[in-house]
């Protein structure tokens, strides 16, 4: 996946405040099998050796990305420290 603007780094407490619409990012269903399997390797690094990763998603303004650790991933969002939420939906991609 390719990212055409550079995104607005941000904290993740800033996070709760954002609002996501409820229509998808843009993706084909194979990118969208990549993301969660990167997600999933994500939660790994980050609950075994506290790797921060580089989240990047849109919200209603546009594209973000915070750096954290991810704690878990769900059906429909990912958990950051402190119960944060990011809808799956919503996130371009994951870098290490």
């Amino acid at each position: 996946m390719t990212i055409s603007t550079k995104p607005q780094l941000i904290e993740k407490e800033s996070i709760p405040s954002l609002f996501f619409p409820s229509i998808p990012v843009e993706k084909t269903q194979e990118d969208l099998k990549i993301l969660v399997r990167k997600l999933r390797r994500s939660m790994m690094l980050g609950n075994v050796h506290r790797t921060k990763m580089r989240i990047q998603f849109k919200d209603e303004e546009g594209l973000k990305e915070v750096r954290t650790t991810i704690w878990a991933v769900g059906d429909r969002n990912i958990v950051l420290k402190k119960g944060v939420l990011i809808p799956i939906n919503r996130i371009v991609d994951v870098i290490l």
